[in-house]
C-alpha cells in the first residue's frame, strides 16, 4: 500500500458569517491543505504563464488551475502521465485542480467570434431570437461534443468518461465533471436543454470516476488515491433552473461543487448566492473563472470558497498591475520617471526590488522580463487580498474590510 501525508480529501469549515453565507474553511488534499477562501491562479498549459512554479508557490498559491482541453490537445494525457502525473511534469509541490473541457467548447461554440465571455453586460436573448451554441468547430449531441483543434484543425471527440479519464491520467487532486456551459445570452429553452444534458453528463462523469477509482491503488486507510470530483452546477441567469442544478448535483455525491457558467455582472453575487443556499454546506464550492476585485468580494458573501482566473497572468503581460487603489497602466509614459514600486507596503518579489519606472520602460520597450515582473505581482495581490478576506471573516468583520476596500479600489478609473 501506498501512503499519502495528507488524507485523499476533506473540507472542515472553521466559522460561517452569523446571518450570511460568507465562510472561511480548509480543503484538504494529497498535496496539502487549501485555506478558504482561496484564489487559484490559472496554469492553463502546465504554466502559470511567464512565472516559474517555484515562484508561483512563494507568492503564497496554495492551488494551481490546469485545463484538460489544452493538455490532452498538447503533449498528451500519456505524455505526463508517464512522466509522473502533473506534480512532476511542471514541479509543482502544491495541489491541482483540472477543468473539464466544458469551458473551452463553450469557447469554440457558441461565444466564439462572438465577443462573449464568463461575464456580460447584455440583457439576453429571446426564446424567439435564434441562438446557436455549435460553430463550425463544434458539434455538441447528447453522447459527448465533436470539437476540431484551433491549433491545427484536427477532429477530436469528447465526451463525459474521456474527459474523467483524461483527468485520472493527469494526476491531478480536484478533478471536474464534464459539462455543457452556455452564454448568459442563451435563452430559457436553450439553457433547459443544456442543463438536462449536464445532469446526464454528471451522472456519467461520476460513474466513470467510480469505475476508474475503484482500480486505482489505495492508500493505508483503503482510500483510492485518486482525485476528489467535483460536480458541476448550470443554470444561466434563471433561478429556476440554477436552484434545479444545484438540488440535483448536491444529490449525486460528489465531493465538492464548481459553479459554472457565464454571468451577467450585475447578479454574480445573487446566482452565487441562490445556487449555495440549495448545496449541502460541507463539501467546498468553486466559482468558476471570476477574477475581478468586486465579484471575488461577491462570491465570498455568497458562499463561495475557491475563485480561478487568467487574470493576474493575463493583465500582467499587457502592463495592467491590480493595487489597492486601483488598476494602474504602467506602458503609459508617465511612469518613465516614477521611482516607487507598484505598492509603497507590498511585500511581493517585484514590488521590494523594481519601481515603476524600470517596470514601465521594460513594457514600452517589450521586453519579456515586464511580463513576468508585472505577474508576480498580480499573483501577490490575489494571494494576499484573499488571505486578508479570509482573516476578516475569522474576525467577524468581512463586510466593513469589504466596504473599505472597495470605496478605495474603485474610486480611482478603470484601465
Amino acid at each position: 500500500m501506498l501512503a499519502t501525508p495528507f488524507p485523499r480529501f476533506g473540507f472542515t469549515i472553521d466559522k460561517i458569517l452569523p446571518g450570511a453565507l460568507a465562510r472561511a474553511g480548509r480543503i484538504i488534499t494529497p498535496h496539502g491543505a487549501i485555506e478558504t477562501p482561496a484564489f487559484v491562479p490559472v496554469a492553463t498549459g502546465a504554466t502559470v504563464k511567464g512565472v516559474r512554479p517555484e515562484t508561483v508557490r512563494a507568492v503564497g498559491t496554495q492551488v494551481i488551475f490546469a485545463n484538460t482541453f489544452h493538455l490532452h490537445l498538447s503533449p498528451g494525457e500519456s505524455v505526463i502521465k508517464a512522466a509522473g502525473g502533473l506534480h512532476k511534469f511542471m514541479n509543482w509541490p502544491g495541489s491541482i485542480m483540472t477543468d473539464s473541457g466544458g469551458f473551452q467548447i463553450f469557447s469554440l461554440g457558441a461565444a466564439y467570434g462572438q465577443g462573449v465571455s464568463k461575464i456580460t453586460k447584455d440583457q439576453g436573448w429571446s426564446n424567439d431570437q435564434k441562438f446557436n451554441q455549435v460553430s463550425s468547430l463544434v458539434k455538441i449531441d447528447d453522447d459527448g461534443v465533436d470539437f476540431r483543434s484551433p491549433g491545427d484543425g484536427s477532429l477530436h471527440r469528447l465526451t463525459p468518461e474521456y474527459s474523467i479519464a483524461i483527468q485520472h491520467d493527469l494526476g491531478a487532486d480536484i478533478i471536474l465533471a464534464f459539462d455543457e456551459c452556455t452564454t448568459s445570452q442563451a435563452p430559457y429553452a436553450y439553457q433547459r436543454i443544456a442543463l438536462t444534458r449536464t445532469h446526464a453528463w454528471a451522472k456519467r462523469s461520476l460513474k466513470r470516476h467510480q469505475e476508474i477509482s475503484r482500480a486505482a491503488l489505495k492508500d493505508t486507510q483503503g482510500q483510492p488515491l485518486g482525485p476528489a470530483l467535483f460536480g458541476i452546477i448550470q443554470g444561466g441567469r434563471f433561478q429556476d433552473l440554477r436552484e434545479e442544478s444545484a438540488r440535483i448535483i448536491d444529490g449525486l455525491g460528489f465531493d465538492g461543487f464548481a459553479i459554472g457558467g457565464s454571468f451577467n455582472k450585475e447578479d454574480i453575487g445573487a446566482v452565487v448566492a441562490i445556487v449555495n443556499r440549495q448545496l449541502s454546506p460541507d463539501r467546498p464550492r468553486h466559482l468558476l473563472g471570476i477574477g475581478e476585485v468586486e465579484d471575488i468580494f461577491a462570491g465570498v458573501a455568497s458562499g463561495a470558497d475557491t475563485f480561478d482566473c487568467v487574470a493576474p497572468t493575463r493583465l500582467g503581460r499587457h502592463g495592467t498591475v491590480e493595487t489597492k487603489q486601483g488598476r494602474l497602466n504602467l506602458v503609459s509614459s508617465k511612469f518613465a520617471t516614477d521611482f516607487k514600486p507598484i505598492e509603497n507596503d507590498c511585500d511581493c518579489q517585484t514590488c521590494q526590488n523594481y519601481s515603476r519606472a524600470y517596470l514601465s520602460y521594460l513594457f514600452r520597450s517589450r521586453e519579456m522580463l515586464a511580463a513576468t515582473l508585472a505577474s508576480i505581482h498580480n499573483l501577490f495581490f490575489f494571494s494576499s487580498l484573499l488571505n486578508q478576506i479570509r482573516a476578516a471573516i475569522l474576525q467577524d468583520i468581512f463586510e466593513s474590510f469589504r466596504r473599505q476596500f472597495l470605496v478605495r479600489y474603485l474610486s480611482t478609473s478603470r484601465v
